[in-house]
């Protein structure tokens, strides 16, 4: 239980920004447009692992295990839900993604728009 609960460590790159969104490594400080956006720590995993890999795809069962740990692998209604959620907070239009792609059958990418 412990070990699921610890946030991925910081690395060299404290910062990431993409659009509207801005992700402080170091402090676990997400902000859109500006303004400052509560997540969870599990909400926070999966931004941070979709963020560290933008432009790839992330598989279901990579995420599961990075975020939920390798018994939750196959249980892709968790990363559903969450996903969802983290939409909700972060997209300007969560209906119709720009941030977070998903990949049918496969996973999801976390793509900078144009």
């Amino acid at each position: 239980v412990l070990r699921r609960t610890q946030l991925p460590p910081t690395s060299p790159a404290a910062r990431f920004t993409a659009a509207h969104l801005s992700i402080n490594f170091s402090t676990h400080e997400v902000t859109v447009h500006g303004q400052p956006v509560r997540l969870t720590p599990t909400e926070y995993k999966l931004l941070y692992h979709l963020s560290r890999n933008t432009g790839q795809i992330m598989l279901h069962d990579t995420l599961l295990t990075r975020v939920w740990g390798p018994e939750y692998k196959g249980e892709i209604d968790y990363l559903r839900i969450y996903v969802r959620r983290l939409r909700e907070r972060i997209e300007d239009d969560p209906q119709h993604p720009k941030l977070i792609l998903t990949e049918r059958g496969i996973g999801y990418r976390f793509a900078v728009p144009a």
